[in-house]
């Protein structure tokens, strides 16, 4: 690969890292909006976004789709949008961006654990001491949010509510980048931009499904916080949804699988950046040890799945 490709593959990598973990702080910047509100006006937004991009195209792509694609694209959305943004922003809201970043950057070990039965997958001793190392990481970052929350704004029951949410956004995140990657095999016809574009039609959608009970949420808010609920919609759509993933889809074309796995640590990072700034200080001396367990765990899952050949290869180089 030459030197200027994989450069560019990982500055566009940690690009899209810098956008997604804008996300985190969503709930930070609006905290009058409820979970439910914060989740239908973003995916709103997204979904007339997408669906403008896809108009050029859209019969021919429906056309290269059944009643089963349409299953799962209903599916996917809840997955890896609706259900996921959801608890995530409960996750923030009760246990802080920190843990949440954590927890939820856990997805590519989530992901080589749910893949172990596939006949392509590599043993359970090349992929065990990697998810070890992950759950260390969550133990320490989830002691120290419960440690932080019994003596914070929220209780240590409240923090603990956070800490589930954060894991079941990564449980809803993991089946959907499993269940996205199989469909996305099945549609060769349907390219991933595409695929991107029509989730993110439906997740529209489902944003206006939601969007009824979620206006019962703000109750009697102020003019401002709608426009705060507005402005976050707006910038997470465009920053995270599409820029975000257009630089993704570049670092895609741009890196090998296995350097591009290990680049959706940056998202954590950036995510944990931004916590740090916001709240005005600095990781403390558990968050460091678990934001290294958490980095080292990823790359070391990801490079656990490299075909012998390919780590041959790479290992010349």
């Amino acid at each position: 690969m030459a030197a200027s490709s994989r450069f560019w593959g990982v500055a566009s990598g940690m690009a899209a890292g810098a956008l997604w973990g804008l996300v985190f702080l969503a709930p930070k910047v609006a905290p009058e909006a409820s979970p439910m509100m914060l989740t239908a006006g973003r995916y709103l937004a997204y979904g007339l976004i997408a669906a403008l991009l896809i108009a050029p195209r859209w019969r021919r792509v429906v056309a290269a789709l059944d009643w089963r694609a349409w299953r799962a694209l209903v599916w996917l959305s809840l997955a890896g949008n609706i259900v996921y943004f959801v608890f995530l922003v409960v996750g923030v809201h009760f246990a802080g961006v920190g843990a949440s970043a954590l927890i939820v950057g856990m997805v590519p070990v989530v992901v080589a654990l749910w893949g172990l039965k596939d006949k392509d997958s590599p043993p359970l001793t090349r992929v065990a001491p990697p998810i070890v190392v992950a759950a260390l990481a969550v133990g320490l970052i989830g002691w120290e949010s419960l440690s932080q929350g019994s003596s914070g704004e929220h209780g240590g029951a409240q923090t603990l509510i956070g800490l589930a949410c954060a894991l079941a956004a990564l449980l809803s995140w993991s089946a959907f980048a499993v269940g996205n990657s199989r469909w996305m095999v099945r549609l060769p016809a349907v390219t991933p931009h595409e695929w991107s574009l029509l989730t993110g039609v439906v997740t529209g959608g489902l944003a206006l499904l939601l969007a009824v009970p979620a206006v019962l949420t703000m109750g009697q808010s102020s003019g401002e916080a709608w426009m705060r609920l507005i402005g976050v919609s707006l910038g997470v759509a465009v920053f995270a949804s599409i820029i975000g993933n257009a630089f993704w889809n570049q670092a895609s074309r741009l890196l090998p699988l296995t350097m591009l796995g290990q680049m959706i640590v940056s998202e954590t990072l950036f995510a944990f950046l931004y916590g740090f700034l916001w709240e005005g200080r600095g990781p403390t001396v558990i968050e460091v040890i678990a934001m290294i367990l958490m980095v080292v765990s990823v790359i070391w899952c990801v490079r656990a799945h490299r075909p012998a050949a390919l780590a041959a290869a790479e290992g010349d180089h």
